[in-house]
């Protein structure tokens, strides 16, 4: 039975209905325009799953041509018809001329969907702005939806993805991978190294084939914790840089609240299987943190997640977000390198042989409960030293070192067993 509509957009209301006729009266420039391009019964279809994040998901995909699409015209002669701005595929600053999703009506042809972003008038002068789709059926939509996510999901398996939380909303930036991080370039104890690794390998391995033979959930999270250059972002992005999986990092901010809370997960889930970074998860704000743990619970993280947080500062996470599966399943402290770790990195770095076995094994004596970064820090000023002076020389650059470590830690760094649990 066809649905009956009471208004249709083919009568002007102006005398019964001014207000009404204002928003009437630019959807019938549009229907107009569609049916210019393509004759058909148009219709405005709802459909929230995309309106959430059309901007960033249609925009991302319309610039690396991996949507095709035809523009079939501005609505307002006096709002933007291009737009310049920083690119995202680089480091460097550069701008660039893009098309606007505000005020276009776009047509895509492979799936005989339409789309804009207008802007409504209300006689004050305001405005507000609306996404509308139009296709002539929900089906249409439907497909065209699967296919963004699809696609979206493709092109962030080759890019890294920042969802930062501003004052106005979830900021998303994307970046092409940069260096490459290898799992042998992290150096950590061996048995947690493979514990971690395993566990990414089999959750991405065959759509989780692990986790449906041994009817484990689909889901993941570790916490991996410590104090300040000892590896962890190494670790992090050794394991992003070694799946195929969309890789998202959620910075937390000041503005963070329980609707940003939402919309990072509402984009990370569309993307599963996927691996979600949450960085300095200790930043959380107090205010937000029951949001977070209730976002974590059950079925609101949908299958295929595997979430990474990672602190500096353990003892400030609420217990709450450890002592309970489904949230953090494990937790790894990364403590300063042991001496065997330390030794093997140090000659690592040495690719120009400064180092005898004498000078190794007495740095690695000397450096105990220094960081990886400050290891990096060590080498970096016996290079030096020797490119202008042509002699190693590190004892003065060691008592250095030593001193600061001193002065930054409070001691429970280099206690066995687990911290603020």
């Amino acid at each position: 039975m066809e649905n009956l509509i009471l208004l249709p957009i083919d009568r002007d209301v102006r005398n019964t209905l001014p207000f009404y006729e204002d928003y009437a009266a630019v959807n019938r420039h549009i229907f107009n325009r569609l049916n210019e391009r393509q004759q058909q019964d148009w219709k405005v279809i709802q459909a929230e799953e995309l309106i959430a994040h059309a901007e960033s998901v249609i925009d991302e995909l319309m610039k690396k041509g991996k949507l095709h699409y035809e523009s079939l015209g501005h609505i307002y002669g006096v709002r933007p018809t291009k737009k310049v701005g920083r690119s995202n595929s680089t480091q460097e600053f550069k701008l660039r001329i893009s098309e606007t999703i505000e005020n276009q009506l776009l047509y895509f042809p492979d799936f005989d969907v339409a789309f804009t972003q207008l802007l409504y008038y209300g006689g004050s002068g305001s405005t507000w702005p609306e996404y509308q789709l139009f296709s002539s059926s929900a089906e249409k939509v439907k497909t065209f939806i699967e296919e963004l996510n699809h696609l979206q999901r493709e092109t962030m398996k080759t890019t890294v993805t920042y969802l930062v939380d501003t004052e106005s909303g979830v900021e998303k930036k994307s970046f092409e991978h940069g260096e490459k991080v290898s799992r042998e370039d992290v150096f950590l104890e061996d048995r947690m190294k493979s514990d971690i690794f395993r566990a990414i390998d089999e959750f991405f391995k065959d759509g989780g084939s692990f986790y449906k033979e041994y009817g484990l959930p689909y889901k993941r999270g570790i916490l991996l914790y410590g104090a300040p250059g000892n590896g962890k972002t190494t670790l992090v992005r050794s394991i992003t840089g070694s799946t195929s999986a969309p890789v998202i990092y959620w910075q937390i901010t000041e503005h963070t609240g329980s609707y940003s809370i939402q919309e990072v997960f509402t984009t990370v889930e569309r993307m599963a299987p996927a691996i979600l970074v949450i960085e300095d998860i200790d930043s959380m704000p107090e205010h937000t943190r029951s949001s977070f743990l209730n976002t974590l619970d059950g079925a609101r993280v949908r299958a295929g997640l595997f979430i990474i947080g990672t602190t500096n500062y353990p003892e400030k996470i609420d217990p709450a977000l450890i002592n309970r599966a489904g949230r953090f399943d494990s937790s790894y402290e990364i403590l300063s390198p042991t001496s065997e770790v330390r030794r093997a990195y140090m000659k690592k770095l040495d690719k120009k042989g400064l180092f005898n076995d004498e000078q190794l094994n007495d740095v690695t004596k000397r450096t105990a409960g220094l960081s990886v970064s400050q290891l990096n820090e060590l080498y970096m000023s016996v290079a030096l030293g020797f490119h202008y002076d042509g002699t190693v020389e590190y004892d003065r650059r060691i008592q250095d070192l030593q001193k600061q470590h001193k002065r930054s830690t409070k001691g429970n760094w280099e206690q066995e067993g687990s911290i603020g649990f």
